[in-house]
C-alpha cells in the first residue's frame, strides 16, 4: 500500500482561489521550496472552519498538504508572522504581480528566487514604492523565467552602452542606437543601465521604461490578456473623466 505523502509546514502565499464544490476552494499557491502549485482545501468555507480567515491574498502563510498527483489536498495553513495590511492604492497592483506569476510561471516548477522576490516586492507595494516596485519585478520575473532583457550593451554585444546617448530597443536583439530626432520609443542610455543595475531612484526613468516592461511582458504572454491591467486601465480613465457611468 502507497503512503500518502505530506508535505510541510512551508512559507507560502495564495495567489488566486476559486469555489470547489458545495464548500471547498482550489488553491494556487506560491510556495518557497515547492514552487507554484494547485491544492483542493476541503470545507473551509463551512461556518465552523477556522482556515477562512488565514487564506487571504498578501499574507505570508505556513500550509502543509497531503495527497499524489498534481492537486494534494490542503492539510493545514496558519498566518506566518503578523498580519499585513496593503496600503488600499496598491491592491490593483498586487493582484497584477500575481496575475503576472499565474501565466508566465508552470506549476511545480521551483523558479530560484520567485517566493522571495514575491515576498520583497509585497513589502516594496506596502511601503508605498508602487511603479518602482511593479517595474523591478517584471524586470526580475523575465529574467527567472528565462525570458531577461539583454541591457548595458548595445546589441550584438560589442559595445557597452552611453548613459548619454538615446536607443531602441528590439526585444530579440536589444539596445540599437537612435539617431537624432528618430521615430518610435526612444530610450535614454542612462535608464537602460539603471534597470540594468536595478537602481532605479529617478521618477522619470521608472517611467519612461514602462512601455519597455510592458512590450517585453506582453511578447511572453504571447496574445494572452491581463485582467489586472484593464482594471487599472478603467480607474484611470474614471478619474481623468474619460468615462461615462
Amino acid at each position: 500500500m502507497r503512503t500518502v505523502r505530506r508535505v510541510g509546514p512551508v512559507p507560502a502565499y495564495v495567489l488566486h482561489q476559486a469555489p470547489y464544490r458545495d464548500s471547498g476552494r482550489i488553491l494556487e499557491l506560491l510556495t518557497q521550496d515547492h514552487g507554484r502549485l494547485s491544492v483542493f482545501a476541503h470545507g473551509v468555507r463551512r461556518a465552523k472552519s477556522g482556515l477562512v480567515a488565514a487564506l487571504q491574498p498578501f499574507q505570508r502563510l505556513l500550509v502543509s498538504w497531503s495527497g499524489r498527483g498534481e492537486a494534494p489536498s490542503l492539510a493545514g495553513a496558519e498566518l506566518d508572522g503578523p498580519p499585513r495590511s496593503l496600503p488600499a492604492a496598491q491592491f490593483v497592483s498586487a493582484c497584477y504581480v500575481n496575475e503576472l506569476i499565474l501565466k508566465l510561471t508552470t506549476r511545480h516548477d521551483s523558479h530560484a528566487g520567485l517566493f522571495d522576490l514575491y515576498d520583497a516586492t509585497l513589502a516594496a507595494l506596502n511601503r508605498g514604492e508602487g511603479e518602482r516596485a511593479l517595474r523591478l519585478f517584471e524586470k526580475r520575473l523575465l529574467d527567472l523565467v528565462g525570458f531577461g532583457l539583454a541591457l548595458g550593451v548595445i546589441a550584438g554585444g560589442h559595445r557597452p552602452i552611453d548613459p548619454a546617448a538615446h536607443y531602441h530597443f528590439r526585444l530579440e536583439h536589444g539596445a540599437v542606437e537612435a539617431g537624432p530626432g528618430a521615430a518610435g520609443r526612444v530610450y535614454s542610455g542612462a535608464a537602460l543601465l539603471a534597470l540594468a543595475r536595478e537602481q532605479l531612484d529617478d521618477d522619470g526613468q521608472v517611467r519612461a521604461l514602462k512601455p519597455l516592461l510592458r512590450d517585453a511582458i506582453e511578447a511572453c504572454l504571447e496574445g494572452r490578456t491581463l485582467s489586472t491591467r484593464e482594471v487599472a486601465m478603467a480607474m484611470r480613465r474614471k478619474r481623468s473623466g474619460g468615462s461615462k457611468e
